[in-house]
């Protein structure tokens, strides 16, 4: 739990520095287009290795079979190793053609900055996909809290870089940090994997795991891959705006995604195994009192997150970011961003726990197919917002897409469960509606006061902390006054979680990078 919760701070952390030295300027805008490869590739790799390896290494150690598991992880770790080292040398020498179609509206001095940083960058996608492969097995060894300080270590070691060569070398202390932090979570993995005594440097491609692995992770990989062209084509459309944009929309999205990392990704691991275990024994009714738990309890965290972001907007930038380099102006383009990257929240918090009903119902195929459909609409909603919208246009298509996503992964949950509640969560949604809605007019009334803090951090913090307090007390008092049933669920799942040691899905991790 300390592990979890540190490397959520520090990453949140790891932003607060990145603005106070960079702020919105060209030079984080070209880091972020930078770093979009190693990004991807933490999306695709870390989760979908875990989600492919941990079964069929498991089930070699369940059936008494540990030589013929450790030769299986082995040949992956070995095998990876070497293809991506060919990668990372290919990425290289070739970053002067894919760099451009990644940002292909920097102008020329700028495209050159971003090809550097890039090759920079490069060794680290063979850090980034073996941390993933070190952690799948340390799960299936039922050992977490490696793979738990993994967060931690990248976070520390990126400031620990730019607060110590920021006077030096600028924006690259970032890159460097990046770089060497991406490095630090996969060797605090190792010291665990060599206590097993089981690692060596073979390689046996004949292996029948392996295309037991090849068929679990196909659909995964491409699932998982789907989901990060989005990135791809935010800073691929974004690089023709403004210089200031592509930085503002990552720290707008980093804002957003932070209650869903926290809770939403912790209610669906929760719930994972409630509804694997009710779908094995044929009980479709068990599924579906799960699906809606699941669905209650991200709409009860979600729905007013996404009220008090819209709300409180700019005193969250003001407070967390505005000092240094990000200065007002740079104030004004991100909480201008905020409510269009925060309209999607709810809509991304409940796609992962109708994920992982997919996942536990064996439909891995269709939630594979609307990810790539939900890619293709934000593609086109994009196209037609960027002339007129601009990044506004760029966060309201990912928002409208994660909406459409989550229509579409709902008619096969119904397609594939019995006996779902939609009454009881018509029910559910609509007191935490109303719960919200007096919330944020107590926030309007608290800000029409005319109240302002001093420019200080400790008084705008101390400003923005009341408000936030003043608005949850609000909310929970009407809905407790409603009779929301979610308010001792919330509390028993997430200690559940934390009791059972039951590590966050894998798939739903913050990329530590950009």
């Amino acid at each position: 739990m300390a592990a979890t919760l540190g490397s959520t701070v520090l990453g949140f952390g790891r932003e607060v520095v990145s603005a106070r030295y960079y702020g919105t300027q060209w030079q984080m805008d070209t880091f972020l287009a930078a770093a979009v490869v190693p990004t991807i590739l933490f999306g695709v790799f870390n989760g979908a290795l875990i989600s492919a390896l941990v079964p069929t290494f498991s089930e070699y150690l369940t059936h008494g079979h540990e030589k013929e598991a450790w030769s299986l992880a082995n040949t992956v770790i070995n095998g990876l190793f070497i293809v991506l080292a060919a990668c990372a040398v290919l990425g290289y020498v070739f970053a002067p053609w894919f760099v451009p179609v990644i940002a292909h509206g920097f102008p020329a001095p700028q495209m050159g900055v971003a090809i550097h940083m890039t090759r920079w960058l490069m060794p680290s996608i063979i850090a980034v996909s073996l941390s993933g492969v070190f952690t799948a097995i340390l799960n299936a060894h039922h050992r977490f809290r490696s793979a738990a300080l993994t967060g931690v270590a990248v976070n520390v070691v990126t400031i620990t870089t730019v607060l110590l060569l920021n006077h030096r070398l600028g924006i690259f202390a970032l890159v460097l940090g990046t770089s060497l932090g991406l490095i630090a979570q996969m060797l605090v993995q190792i010291p665990a994997i060599l206590l097993t005594g089981k690692y060596r440097f073979t390689l046996n491609v004949r292996h029948p795991g392996l295309r037991g692995i090849a068929s679990v992770l196909g659909p995964i990989v491409v699932g998982s891959a789907a989901g990060q062209t989005a990135l791809f084509f935010d800073r691929y459309f974004a690089s023709t705006l403004t210089p200031g944009y592509i930085a503002g929309m990552n720290y707008a999205t980093k804002l957003v995604n932070f209650p869903q990392q926290i809770f939403a990704a912790a209610i669906a691991t929760v719930i994972f195994p409630l509804l694997a275990a009710e779908f094995a024994k044929s009980n479709r009714a068990g599924v579906g009192q799960s699906v809606v738990i699941g669905l209650r309890l991200v709409n009860f965290i979600i729905i007013p997150s996404v009220c008090a972001l819209i709300v409180l907007a700019r005193p969250i930038v003001q407070t967390l970011f505005e000092r240094g380099s990000f200065g007002p102006t740079a104030t004004d383009l991100c909480a201008g961003l905020l409510p269009f990257a925060a309209i999607g929240l709810i809509a991304l918090a409940a796609n992962v726990v109708l994920t992982r009903v997919c996942f536990a119902c064996n439909e891995t195929n269709w939630a594979v197919v609307v990810s790539v459909v939900a890619v293709a609409i934000n593609v086109v909603l994009s196209l037609a917002w960027l002339p007129t919208l601009g990044a506004r246009g760029l966060l309201l298509a990912n928002s409208l897409s994660q909406i459409f996503q989550a229509v579409l992964l709902t008619t096969i949950v119904v397609r594939i469960v019995r006996g779902v509640s939609w009454m009881t969560l018509v029910v559910s949604v609509a007191k935490i509606l109303v719960a919200s809605a007096v919330m944020v007019g107590t926030l309007h009334w608290i800000q029409a006061l005319g109240v302002q803090p001093s420019h200080a951090f400790a008084s705008r913090a101390w400003f923005l902390f009341g408000q936030i307090a003043i608005g949850a007390l609000v909310f929970l008092a009407v809905a407790r006054m409603l009779n929301v049933e979610e308010i001792p669920l919330v509390v028993r799942l997430m200690l559940e979680k934390f009791a059972k040691n039951i590590p966050s899905a894998p798939d739903n991790r913050e990329a530590p990078i950009a």
